[in-house]
């Protein structure tokens, strides 16, 4: 895929671009909050292992197969670093995406999440031409499987003990949207 080089995307409230060197107290602040690493695949996040971090997304590119690419979520009042989102192409179907999203928790509850999911859907929907996007969730997660809800995504599928999570095995719930049916 020949995808444009990613400078940031925008919503009413929201710019999703790239992160930054003044990033890092923020990143570092939310990221070992224990309710928002909750649900998340990480518990805490070292100093040093969010600079090596950021250091790796200045110079990422947003839909190569197989890659993650974290989106920095920054309100555009303030200007402040509120969460990132993620997407990640398939190595084996580049036309297929996961997507994830964290978001400090002085930010839940206000519509900010969906709104950086949304805009994320229409940047891989409209200039990364995918055909399908989805996203997994802790069953036990009700404001995430909410969003995914909320924003359209399907339930395709529920499945029971399928990954060991922080010392037990937990439930997850698999959420897709196809390119028509967002763009409907």
């Amino acid at each position: 895929m020949n995808e444009p080089l990613f400078t940031q995307i925008e919503s009413s409230r929201l710019i999703l671009r790239r992160f930054r060197d003044q990033d890092l107290p923020s990143f570092v602040a939310y990221r070992n909050d224990p309710e928002v690493a909750r649900y998340q695949s990480w518990t805490s996040l070292s100093e040093r292992e969010a600079r090596h971090f950021i250091e790796e997304m200045k110079i990422a590119q947003p839909g190569l197969r197989g890659e993650w690419f974290q989106f920095a979520i920054e309100h555009k009042a303030s200007h402040e670093l509120i969460g990132d989102c993620a997407l990640q192409v398939k190595a084996e179907d580049g036309r297929q995406a996961e997507i994830g999203y964290t978001v400090a928790r002085a930010y839940h509850h206000q519509g900010y999440g969906r709104e950086a999911v949304a805009t994320l859907l229409e940047y891989a929907f409209r200039t990364l031409n995918l055909h399908r996007v989805f996203a997994q969730a802790d069953c036990r997660n009700a404001a995430s499987v909410h969003l995914l809800e909320q924003l359209g995504l399907r339930r395709e599928g529920h499945f029971i003990q399928n990954f060991w999570f922080k010392g037990q095995w937990i439930d997850e719930y698999l959420y897709a949207i196809l390119q028509d049916e967002w763009l409907q």
